[in-house]
């Protein structure tokens, strides 16, 4: 939460005097007991009577017309919010987008898409989709959907899923354009599509395995297994689990995926709060990993069950935590969905490393809980590890005896900064404003049929290179975007330059194993992984 004053609603004055009775009626339907006040002998109305009759008053008499729920909406908002950083409410619609990407799947035809100069192309299909099953293909343009036209007209990504999202088995006639080809017609039956947890799993030469882990769904602990497993089948030696960027998901999820890696009976995480008696959740006997040497890596963006992996790894010195201080995640939000499918998610309890560090990060009156990321930048975190402030009140000791620091996140074993030796003004640009995507892009789909013929993502990485002629060719269309090119940019910048217009080539034709098998080759954070491994692990 901001320490800066909010915007005042139009309807301030009366969302602070309803805001304590709707808190107490909140309160009665989570289960709490709500006695009667009395008070000289009077009984006085319960909290959900005396909300009930002001808002009834306000229908009645109140100036000008107010819409009911949207007020009490506001109203519940601006109660929880105020409590802390992660207790709000959720609208009915808002809820539904923001389950989805948790329940592991949604209704639709199943292809990722980018909007490419007002025309939708496919990017890659869904594997299990009902797009992949009737052969659609990247590069793919949808040209219009049931009649409707999606090319030429301003369409939106709003506008791309409204169309083509829909009920199971449902059907929709997708008009599509391949290469020079006429268009022609499909018809595809809308089906369940998975949303993975997964992003990509990799084996390197040396046996390190790569698995990067963009959410904690209900389905990611299985995924966790298919992808590791086929890993070992290939002769996986160590493992590279990246959190970077994720930012948590469901608890269980979490819980499950440390099980794999920790002995029975170890800590993986314990919750506490002023109403909440201490509950310890311990690993079982289950674990397939348990001996499988392991780098975790985090940065800022690894929040709440991303945290909890870590946090329990290092304290029982299991593997090695790699990258930078993670967010500082670590409130248990009870979820109680409402009558009208709206919800409200309260903080009952914090989470607390097996060492009993608290995740959470400071929050309150004073602090400026939004804009921590930027203040890391700011005073230097995420250069340099003698810029993080540590709170060395809070000292904790790992299975191993090692000190851990609390105070909020988990702060890396092995600390990595942000690379900068190779960043310029022109690099920053061109990616920013999507030229570098758009160039990337332009280039698989002129050169696709050429690029097919490496015939794996492993052989064009190998094989391709990036050539002067390729980089004067986006000098050009920088150019044409308003972007010039300073003296020294791209000598500074032309290893990361080439380096991304690569991977994006490549994640337009064979999608994000082709895009981070060569990413990987110059990510400094996941080579520190294979280093500390050393020859012999």
């Amino acid at each position: 939460m901001s320490g800066q004053p909010r915007p005042l609603s139009p309807f301030y004055p009366l969302v602070v005097a309803l805001a304590l009775v709707a808190g107490l009626f909140i309160g009665r339907d989570m289960g709490g007991e709500q006695s009667p006040l009395v008070m000289f002998g009077v009984r006085q109305p319960s909290a959900a009577d005396k909300i009930g009759q002001v808002l009834d008053l306000i229908d009645r008499q109140y100036v000008d017309s107010v819409e009911k729920n949207v007020l009490v909406d506001e109203v519940l908002q601006d109660i929880l919010q105020r409590l802390d950083p992660h207790s709000y409410y959720i609208t009915a619609e808002e809820l539904r987008a923001a389950q989805e990407p948790l329940e592991g799947s949604f209704d639709g035809i199943g292809v990722e898409f980018a909007i490419q100069r007002d025309t939708v192309v496919v990017i890659t299909t869904v594997e299990g989709g009902p797009s992949a099953a009737l052969g659609i293909r990247a590069g793919d343009r949808l040209l219009s959907a049931d009649g409707k036209a999606m090319a030429g007209v301003g369409i939106t990504n709003d506008d791309v899923m409204r169309t083509l999202r829909g009920p199971k088995g449902s059907q929709v006639v997708v008009s599509i354009q391949r290469g020079k080809k006429a268009p022609f017609d499909v018809t595809i039956k809308r089906g369940k599509v998975p949303i993975n947890s997964v992003a990509v799993s990799l084996l390197g030469d040396d046996g390190t395995g790569y698995i990067k882990l963009v959410r904690f769904a209900k389905n990611t602990h299985e995924e966790f297994l298919a992808a590791a497993d086929e890993l070992r089948a290939k002769g996986m030696k160590r493992l590279v689990l990246d959190l970077r960027g994720n930012g948590g998901g469901y608890l269980t999820s979490a819980i499950d995926l440390a099980d794999e890696f920790l002995p029975n009976g170890r800590t993986i995480v314990y919750t506490q709060g002023r109403n909440t008696p201490r509950q310890d959740i311990t690993a079982t006997r289950k674990g397939r990993y348990e001996d499988m040497p392991l780098a975790v890596l985090i940065d800022e963006g690894s929040a709440s069950a991303s945290e909890i992996i870590a946090g329990a790894i290092q304290d029982h010195d299991r593997g090695t935590i790699i990258g930078r201080r993670s967010f500082g995640k670590g409130l248990v939000q009870e979820h109680v969905d409402l009558p009208d499918h709206s919800a409200v998610r309260l903080t009952t309890a914090r989470y607390y490393t097996p060492s009993g560090r608290s995740i959470q990060r400071p929050y309150g009156q004073g602090i400026d809980y939004e804009e921590d990321i930027e203040a890391r930048y700011i005073h230097g975190e995420l250069l340099s590890a003698d810029s993080i402030r540590m709170d060395s009140s809070q000292v904790f000791t790992t299975t191993g005896g090692r000190k851990v620091y609390g105070g909020g996140g988990i702060m890396p074993d092995i600390f990595v900064p942000t690379d900068t030796t190779e960043s310029s003004h022109y690099l920053t640009e061109l990616f920013f404003s999507g030229v570098l995507n758009q160039f990337a892009f332009d280039v698989a789909d002129r050169e696709r049929e050429k690029l097919n013929g490496y015939g794996s993502a492993e052989a064009f990485a190998a094989r391709y290179q990036v050539t002067d002629a390729l980089l004067r060719q986006l000098g050009e269309l920088a150019r044409k975007e308003g972007i010039e090119e300073r003296p020294g940019d791209l000598a500074r910048s032309r290893r990361q330059l080439t380096t991304r217009i690569k991977a994006g080539i490549a994640r337009n034709v064979w999608g994000n194993v082709g895009f981070y098998g060569i990413m990987l080759g110059t990510d400094s954070v996941y080579l520190k992984a294979v280093e500390q491994f050393g020859p012999d692990a």
